[in-house]
């Protein structure tokens, strides 16, 4: 993998690990956002918290072990996780920060996945 590749998948790792283990936690900041969204306050533990944080690892995973298809499911499943995220937010008429951060994080995964993909 290039150094480049290396690069964006380490930071859709960051974002979405910690994005994650806030909604693992439930952290505050992140409820106003959510209710915007009607997204309920339950489902930040699963399916928000667990299959961003599972995205994340498995991104880790596939880039500590040289292991790019490993790296392009993890992409994968972030990039329809946020797809439909994007949805929730539009359903709701919602275009909130919360919905500019889930374009950023579409962009990211996209990236990590495209990057993979053509290294």
């Amino acid at each position: 993998m290039t150094t480049t590749v290396v690069v964006v998948v380490a930071v859709t790792v960051a974002m979405n690990a910690f994005s994650g283990i806030a909604a693992l936690l439930h952290w505050k900041a992140i409820l106003p956002g959510m209710a915007k969204a009607d997204v309920p306050e339950s489902w930040l533990t699963f399916p928000i918290g667990t299959l961003k944080t599972a995205g994340a690892a498995g991104l880790l995973a596939g880039l500590l072990l040289g292991v790019p298809w490993l790296v392009a499911a993890a992409a994968t499943g972030l990039v329809l996780f946020f797809v439909c995220a994007l949805f929730t937010h539009v359903r709701a008429s919602d275009y909130t920060a919360q919905f500019g951060l889930a374009i950023v994080f579409l962009g990211a995964a996209s990236a990590s996945l495209v990057l993979t993909l053509t290294a």
